[in-house]
């Protein structure tokens, strides 16, 4: 089975239906290929993501998901290809690039409150301390409500939810309104309405700005009507279209190497089959 192809962006519309009058992509990969050591992650990927597209990145444990974000960072290197935001060369602490981590517990004492977790998006990647003065405080107040946080900009970060707190880190990454937003596993340790929440947030930010969404994630479903493509990852081999066109039983047998079943349930997507050759079944997608 060949490929599901990525090609050029049309000059006029972008794939996701959009206006792109530049023919700009948000993001660029050519030849894009990662090792670490012997092993392959990925090779000869050729990528172009048009603003305002939302790509789903998925794949197993360990095939390079966290580490695609890291090369859009600036923060890995590429053994070969190159990699652009916005037509430019991808480089370290890029204004043109907004980053949801992987939702993680702060500590409940931690004197950070809401607002100072949003501002580190605005000076967080400079030297020196944090700008002042009223136009910092204006824009931190317009990223809070922006994501409906403005009640607890003003609380420790450690007393809030997971998900207030993924509200919070949207707000941080899209405080200087980037041309593409990463996201990785967004919606890790959340609740079915937190992830619900915080997909609808992205999505909606993503609408009004304009900015590609690259969401890694080991579960679909939760964003599966948002998705215009998928990029999925498995042992160094690639396919990337439209979800309907790369969750197949067919396609992810190919990239598996063995019998990969893809059922729709209620509008759901499940496989089955990856937990029986070494890769648990949430690595794909779930109920």
């Amino acid at each position: 089975m060949p490929e599901v192809p990525t090609g050029e962006l049309p000059p006029e519309r972008s794939r996701a239906g959009r206006r792109n009058p530049t023919g700009t992509a948000a993001v660029r990969l050519r030849d894009a290929t990662l090792s670490f050591g012997a092993r392959t992650l990925w090779s000869g990927l050729d990528l172009d993501i048009a603003p305002g597209e939302f790509l789903a990145v998925l794949g197993p444990n360990g095939s390079g998901k966290t580490s695609l974000l890291r090369v859009l960072l600036g923060q890995q290197e590429l053994d070969r290809g190159s990699a652009e935001i916005a037509g430019r060369p991808v480089k370290r602490g890029s204004t043109r690039i907004g980053y949801v981590p992987q939702q993680k517990a702060f500590d409940p004492g931690l004197p950070v409150r809401g607002r100072d977790l949003v501002g580190f998006g605005l000076d967080g990647h400079k030297w020196g301390l944090p700008l002042g003065g009223k136009n910092r405080r204006r824009t931190i107040d317009e990223a809070l409500a922006s994501v409906n946080a403005s009640s607890y900009g003003d609380v420790p970060i450690g007393l809030l939810s997971g998900g207030e707190q993924q509200r919070l880190r949207i707000a941080q990454a899209l405080i200087t309104n980037p041309a593409v937003l990463l996201c990785d596993e967004p919606l890790l340790s959340l609740d079915i309405a937190h992830q619900r929440s915080v997909s609808e947030l992205i999505d909606a930010r993503r609408k009004a700005s304009n900015a590609a969404v690259v969401f890694v994630t080991h579960e679909i479903n939760p964003i599966l009507d948002k998705v215009d493509r998928v990029l999925y990852l498995v042992d160094g081999q690639f396919r990337v279209g439209p979800p309907a066109e790369v969750m197949t039983s067919d396609v992810l047998t190919e990239l598996y190497g063995t019998r990969i079943d893809v059922i729709h349930v209620g509008g759901r997507i499940v496989v089955v089959g990856a937990e029986d050759h070494g890769h648990h079944p949430t690595d794909v997608s779930h109920t």
